[in-house]
């Protein structure tokens, strides 16, 4: 009796493996073929648009406050280096560490500020142009033909 048992308690032990084994070979072969999924997922949860992003280049101390990692030290070094040309200066720049970086930066984006400023000095050369043109026209216009 004892040895039926036994032999009855391995092949539910060989079934049981071999069903777990069975499970994590087709589990594991639809992540191999089909690597969209389990990348749209965790893209999809983690990925914020750029809408909704901060822009460190405006944000108040108190918004980016808010961001993960980001302190009352870490706030106000971003707000004294500013403008920023893009995010990753926060790196280059070191105002904050790689691990505070990768905590906050699909949540943050750096607007270029200097692209106010250059439509501004080609506004005022535009103008600067039409009136130097317009003072050549109109001393044409005094000339005897």
């Amino acid at each position: 009796m004892k040895i039926v048992t036994a032999v009855w308690r391995g092949l539910l032990f060989l079934a049981v493996a071999s069903s777990v084994l069975l499970a994590q070979g087709t589990a594991s072969k639809p992540a191999a073929t089909g690597k969209a999924a389990p990348a749209a997922s965790s893209s999809s949860s983690s990925k914020t648009p750029n809408s909704q992003k901060l822009d460190i280049n405006t944000a108040t101390k108190e918004q980016l406050d808010a961001l993960p990692g980001i302190g009352a030290v870490y706030s106000q070094k971003i707000i004294d280096g500013r403008p920023y040309t893009t995010k990753r200066d926060l790196l280059t720049r070191k105002i904050v560490s790689q691990a505070t970086y990768d905590g906050m930066q699909e949540k943050i984006i750096a607007h270029k500020v200097k692209a106010a400023a250059d439509s501004g000095a080609a506004k005022s050369s535009t103008s600067s142009s039409s009136t130097k043109a317009a003072k050549p026209a109109a001393s044409s216009a005094n000339k005897p033909q």
